[in-house]
């Protein structure tokens, strides 16, 4: 793969950084990242991969675009009310960067096919909605040996980690939360609300430690919780200890397949 002179002025803001160049900037063009969900922090992320020249982008969700979620899933328009989110947010990216290729999964993910799907990219940017699939993804992501950036978001807070508990000492997401939340704890979106620009901001955080992962660049949030308080403008992280009791990534584990 060559930076053509097409390529040269696309991305040309990054290749002039040191740290990206055209060595980084191929390597994204290489890379083949799954993002769960075009939803609120998966429209973001995409069009922020695509925008940077992720070549491959895996899109995997099996709902439709309803008029309630165009309040902060921006890869959708209100004429596509009603059509597959992954195709309306494929056309997003075809829109934003025709080169990119998109492979489109217009389904759930399940414990029948995570692994499978999972196996066939670099990486992983979950932006589910539901805790069941989170450790779906999680437990898939360590099995298949393939880091994982997660945020979540309610009402005016959000949250996010890049999970590798393949790698020695690093925790995984159940290391984090052992168990799902109450449903008076953690209540869905359409329950509690969501401030619609904060899904902008965890998923512009996303992307950036997609990249960042993708390149090598920096440090990252393995090991640590990034928090955000949007109402106070706070922003902090929290590490992270690996749990040795984790029923995956632990000493003696008993999840051992999904």
């Amino acid at each position: 793969m060559e930076i053509t002179e097409e390529r040269l002025h696309r991305y040309a803001r990054h290749i002039i950084l040191e740290e990206v160049g055209e060595e980084g900037q191929i390597k994204l063009l290489q890379s083949r990242v799954l993002v769960i969900g075009a939803g609120g922090l998966g429209s973001p992320v995409l069009m922020y991969l695509a925008a940077a020249g992720v070549g491959t982008l895996g899109v995997i969700d099996d709902d439709d675009v309803d008029i309630t979620n165009l309040q902060r899933q921006i890869a959708h328009t209100t004429a596509r009310v009603g059509t597959s989110k992954v195709d309306s947010a494929t056309e997003t990216i075809a829109a934003l960067n025709p080169e990119i290729k998109v492979e489109g999964y217009k389904e759930r993910l399940t414990p029948t096919n995570a692994r499978a799907i999972i196996a066939d990219y670099d990486l992983v940017a979950d932006g589910s909605d539901n805790f069941t699939t989170r450790y779906l993804v999680n437990d898939s992501c360590y099995l298949e040996r393939k880091p994982l950036v997660t945020a979540a978001m309610l009402r005016f807070e959000g949250q996010a980690t890049t999970i590798k508990a393949y790698e020695e000492g690093m925790p995984c997401y159940r290391c984090i939360f052992p168990s799902a939340p109450s449903a008076e704890l953690a209540p869905r979106c359409e329950e509690a609300g969501i401030f619609g620009a904060l899904a902008g901001v965890l998923g512009t955080m996303q992307a950036t430690e997609v990249l960042k992962e993708l390149l090598g660049l920096g440090t990252g949030l393995a090991g640590r919780l990034l928090l955000y308080d949007a109402m106070d403008v706070m922003l902090r992280t929290v590490n992270i200890p690996k749990n040795r009791e984790c029923p995956l990534c632990g000493d003696n584990p008993t999840i051992t397949d999904v």
